[in-house]
């Protein structure tokens, strides 16, 4: 999360996922102005826990920076660039259980 903020991330966002999935802890969604900072963001993200954690993450997306998604085991971080980030809403998808879900309308009714 700090590197995130020293590199000027939009919109940083942590969701809890124990309970919700087995494929991480946490995730974490942010945003870049750019697809420049998108990439920048990532790289020097991987950089410091591979320093801190002496972990190595998986990356994907980072060509193209568009979405870059970071697998640091119990961390997933997706950084979007904004207009990317609306189309998915990926922490819409991941709400699920955290507020009441509206029913759907039964046919007749």
């Amino acid at each position: 999360m700090q590197s995130l903020d020293d590199d000027q991330a939009v919109e940083v966002v942590s969701i809890p996922l124990a309970g919700k999935s087995s494929i991480a802890d946490h995730m974490v969604i942010a945003s870049g102005r750019s697809s420049r900072q998108v990439a920048s963001m990532a790289n020097k993200l991987a950089d410091k826990i591979k320093q801190q954690f002496g972990r190595i993450v998986r990356i994907e997306g980072l060509p193209v920076a568009d979405w870059v998604l970071i697998d640091a085991d119990d961390v997933i971080v997706h950084l979007f660039r904004p207009e990317v980030r609306t189309f998915y809403n990926l922490e819409r998808m991941w709400a699920f259980g955290d507020e009441a879900a509206p029913k759907a309308a039964t046919p007749g009714a």
